[in-house]
């Protein structure tokens, strides 16, 4: 699996390097309507949180650098994702984001190599559709 990068994990703690949508811009997926679409990431595109930021002061005016540095921490929007994440992808943002502050941002990232890692090839497993974007035919976002 390609050395996961710090700049792709999103203030919201979500790692945008297992997202579908940054995963198949990356391995040059063509687009499909509705199915497959592209996405270098929330900071890479300097939108910091897809998510959050429209909502939060101190991401838009980049106070910052994750959620859990707020005195806020979780707000009710970053709980509200939080849910849907963990009911849809088995992931939590928030815990993504305790992990980052209590054991930093490289363990963090080490151990989403693990957890996102393709048993077969070594590649990335999407956290959206548990599917490989290195060794597996990608026809949508969806599983």
């Amino acid at each position: 699996m390609p050395r996961e990068k710090a700049e792709l994990v999103a203030p919201c703690g979500i790692n945008c390097g297992a997202c579908s949508h940054y995963l198949a811009y990356s391995r040059n997926i063509p687009k499909k309507a509705g199915k497959i679409s592209h996405c270098i990431g929330c900071r890479p595109r300097n939108k910091q949180c897809a998510y959050l930021k429209k909502r939060c002061n101190k991401l838009s005016n980049n106070e910052v650098d994750f959620c859990f540095e707020c005195e806020d921490f979780p707000c009710e929007r970053l709980e509200h994702i939080d849910e849907r994440y963990r009911k849809n992808f088995n992931t939590s943002p928030i815990e993504n984001l305790n992990e980052i502050k209590y054991d930093g941002i490289d363990t963090f990232l080490e151990n989403e190599r693990k957890r996102h890692g393709c048993p077969k090839c070594g590649g990335t497993i999407s956290i959206h559709n548990g599917k490989c974007y290195d060794c597996e035919k990608i026809e949508s976002w969806k599983s």
